[in-house]
């Protein structure tokens, strides 16, 4: 059994942060490291933030891809991370960065890849990738499953 102490989140109520900064990230260990890298998707569609500029808010599809290396996010964590977004005010760009390098903080993951496919506000949907790197070899690395914009849905 994983080990699951130190958890402060997971099977409790947890009230969302008023920040991605105030956020906290937990991982647990990851102990199946034989054989080719695992590859690890978290995909959130119905992401949302806010334009920094109007404060109305902004509506994404957001992938992330990731191999593990010695710990896994803890995924109710992640959620309520992706959730402390809801009433904060930044760029499309800054939101998907943040989010890959606050999992490559926590997890240290052997590659990370994240793409946020944001919706159109003023007609134009603004996609943002980043990774860390060229994946590791022998990994299965499966399309994101997003379709370019034509309604995206």
């Amino acid at each position: 059994m994983t080990d699951v102490q130190g958890l402060t989140q997971l099977g409790a109520k947890t009230d969302i942060a008023a920040s991605p900064e105030e956020a906290v990230l937990e991982t647990v260990p990851y102990t199946r490291r034989d054989g080719p890298p695992a590859i690890v998707r978290f995909t959130c569609p119905e992401f949302t933030s806010l334009c920094p500029m109007t404060g109305q808010p902004d509506f994404a599809h957001i992938v992330i891809d990731y191999a593990p290396d010695a710990r896994l996010v803890e995924s109710k964590s992640l959620k309520m991370f992706l959730f402390s977004f809801r009433n904060h005010g930044a760029f499309h760009e800054d939101c998907t960065i943040e989010i890959g390098r606050r999992i490559v903080e926590a997890t240290k993951p052997l590659w990370l890849r994240i793409g946020g496919y944001w919706y159109p506000r003023g007609g134009i949907p603004i996609d943002v990738f980043w990774q860390t790197g060229t994946p590791p070899e022998g990994a299965w690395l499966p399309d994101t499953g997003v379709p370019p914009y034509r309604g995206r849905g």
